[in-house]
């Protein structure tokens, strides 16, 4: 199995816990849009962002190993 990019590991976080990309904006302190361009691939987060959501991930349990 591939390993997962961060677009597809957003998408995935989103469906397991059935959030809006704006309910997962708020979680992490972004903006809406932020969330969109991730998703999307037009804008690469930053090293802080990803450390971020890797937190907020090992807080809900959700693991991609």
């Amino acid at each position: 199995m591939a390993l997962m990019n961060f677009q597809e590991k957003l998408l995935y976080v989103r469906a397991k816990l059935n959030l809006s990309q704006t309910e997962l904006a708020r979680e992490l302190c972004v903006s809406f849009s932020t969330i969109n361009r991730w998703e999307t691939g037009k804008v690469v987060p930053t090293k802080k962002a990803v450390l971020a959501f890797e937190l907020y991930c090992k807080e809900k349990n959700i693991c991609f190993n």
